[in-house]
């Protein structure tokens, strides 16, 4: 298990190394500190801390009543601004709402066209703060930015349910910026009286390069709105990133019937008897109120979970209405075409997100978008790759065990075979790091994978493993909300003819059932420290929940052509490899 220490204490020896030295004067110099373990000390002895019983599993859903779900603005001002990165730090796009949503049986959307859909910016702050008509470029913002305005509806053809119309979404891609330089904005309609937001900065992610990192890379999963996901969003924001990754199930609006009222931990427990899976859409907007001051000055990265399904219209015919409407992603930019998995560079990292609920078999279009994907990418540009995907394929918790094993059947010899470093996912509610590893084998060359569902969601806490007694699912259990079921027994090892292992298995490094978040910091092309924060260290100055750096291997971990690869993982292993 990696060991606590003092993040101040260390934060960061190498940036003086890189300001003073060459990259590679830099990479033989630098040594782990603080006593902080690396990937090379292992494979670790799987190792768990038992979840703390003075802690409680879960927090009701803030209500919509709070000051900070609460409108801001009044239109045609913007609310709910954005960031998300593209496809290279070079452009970036800005996302807003205007007008207001509306609830009821009978309902006329807002006409998307009535109102402008701009950003003006810069890299100075404008002369004129005033969010009044007739802001020009000349009024202190050399550059002015156009994109497009939609609408989205939650429409249920059932007696009872209540349908949802959006506000203005507004998506604006910048273009034209310079890396690392921080840039003003306002966004909005400038022809309007009160059309434009107040004035905001952000500053863009570095080049490309072996030797350029976002400053910190946060990692959160399973949000949600509780108390717990206020402090989890805090926390984090006092950990001060330039880049969040957000990978799946983000509000949970679909814990709610379309009337409103209290959220619930399990939908179907509550209402047996509701014709679908219902969701309340003013929650998305509760939701990404809450986010704007941490999201309209950070880019934040979306990927969907599974409760961004959100089935509408008759047999749940229409999904993803909301995910697909509110969010801007490179998926143009990164060639994909589809918000359901893209990719983008930030300094020395390609990061992919991919898609657990759109098809993921060898014959699909995600599969070839990542297969072409990964072979461009230049590993002496961009060292590392970091792969996200909302259902974990490694996870020892009870709760969604191999629940995804279709997906990892079919995925995982392609990011082996192109040494993806990285893969972060949610769905369980809890944290657990996995030793190096690949096809249920400990592999020096495997992904480091890694848990991060633990954001505070009204679901509650995980606590169950799949090896505690009586806790193994039947292979029946977990079917997944897409895909297939490919649960299987193990063919050798400890576990050799089993569902589950009988103790913590030896690919899970480490786990716990605590609220948090993440943060990764890459040092150099070869070395990253990874920092889970718990939510209950917020205060603690020498505490955290766990922490180790995770090493590349380049000249052992070589990438391998595709001629080796095959579905029945005919994989060269680093042994055969010499």
């Amino acid at each position: 298990m990696a060991a606590a220490a003092n993040l101040h204490h260390h934060r960061h020896p190498h940036c003086l190394l890189l300001l003073l030295l060459p990259l590679s004067s830099c990479l033989l110099l630098f040594q782990p500190v603080g006593g902080i373990p690396t990937t090379l000390d292992g494979p670790f002895t799987p190792a768990t801390r038992a979840f703390d019983r003075s802690l409680r599993r879960g927090s009701e859903d803030v209500p919509l009543s709070d000051a900070r779900l609460a409108p801001r603005a009044r239109p045609p001002s913007p609310e709910q601004i954005s960031l998300a990165a593209s496809a290279n730090p070079t452009s970036l796009w800005v996302s807003w709402v205007t007008g207001r949503a509306q609830v009821g049986s009978h309902l006329t959307p807002l006409d998307p066209t009535s109102i402008r859909s701009e950003v003006l910016y810069g890299a100075r702050p404008s002369s004129s703060s005033a969010a009044g008509a007739g802001e020009k470029e000349e009024d202190g913002y050399p550059h002015v930015a156009r994109g497009s305005a939609e609408v989205y509806s939650q429409l249920y053809p059932y007696p009872g349910l209540l349908n949802y119309t959006s506000g203005v979404i507004h998506h604006v891609r910048l273009s034209g910026l310079a890396p690392s330089t921080r840039y003003y904005y306002r966004c909005g309609d400038s022809s309007l009286k009160a059309g434009l937001s107040e004035e905001r900065s952000f500053t863009t992610l570095p080049a490309p390069a072996p030797g350029a990192y976002p400053r910190r890379v946060a990692v959160v999963g399973d949000l949600g709105l509780t108390g717990n996901s206020t402090s989890t969003v805090d926390h984090l924001a006092r950990n001060d990133p330039s880049l969040v990754l957000m990978v799946g199930d983000m509000t949970y609006a679909n814990q709610y019937r379309t009337t409103g009222g209290r959220g619930v931990p399990c939908f179907s427990c509550s209402f047996p008897d509701a014709p679908i899976r219902e969701s309340y859409q003013p929650r998305w907007d509760g939701w990404a109120r809450f986010m704007e001051p941490l999201a309209s000055r950070i880019p934040m990265m979306v990927i969907e979970g599974n409760h961004e399904i959100e089935p509408q219209g008759h047999g749940g015919a229409v999904t993803f209405a909301s995910y697909s409407a509110r969010f801007a992603v490179p998926a143009e930019e990164s060639g994909s075409n589809s918000k359901f998995y893209y990719s983008f560079d930030a300094g020395g990292i390609h990061f992919i997100m991919l898609g657990a609920y759109v098809d993921y078999n060898r014959t699909g279009a995600q599969y070839s978008w990542l297969k072409k994907d990964l072979q461009r990418v230049d590993r002496a540009v961009t060292p590392w790759v970091v792969a996200s995907w909302h259902s974990p394929w490694y996870n020892s918790y009870s709760s969604h065990y191999q629940e995804f094993e279709c997906m990892r059947q079919e995925m995982e010899g392609l990011l082996y075979q192109h040494r993806v470093d990285i893969v972060f996912s949610g769905h369980v509610h809890a944290y657990e790091r996995m030793n190096r590893v690949f096809n249920y084998t400990l592999d020096p060359c495997g992904p480091v994978y890694i848990i991060i569902g633990d954001g505070g969601n009204i679901e509650k806490i995980d606590i169950d493993h799949a090896d505690d007694p009586g806790k193994c699912p039947s292979p029946g259990d977990n079917h997944p909300e897409f895909g297939g079921l490919c649960h299987l027994n193990f063919t050798s090892g400890p576990a050799k003819g089993k569902f589950c292992w009988e103790r913590q298995p030896e690919w899970s490094a480490f786990r716990e059932s605590s609220f948090g978040h993440g943060i990764l910091e890459v040092v150099n092309s070869t070395y990253a420290l990874w920092t889970w924060h718990r939510n209950q260290d917020t205060y603690g100055e020498d505490s955290v929940g766990d922490q180790i750096y995770i090493v590349r291997q380049p000249d052992k971990c070589l990438l391998q052509p595709t001629s080796v690869i095959s579905r029945d993982w005919t994989v060269l292993r680093p042994d055969a490899l010499h």
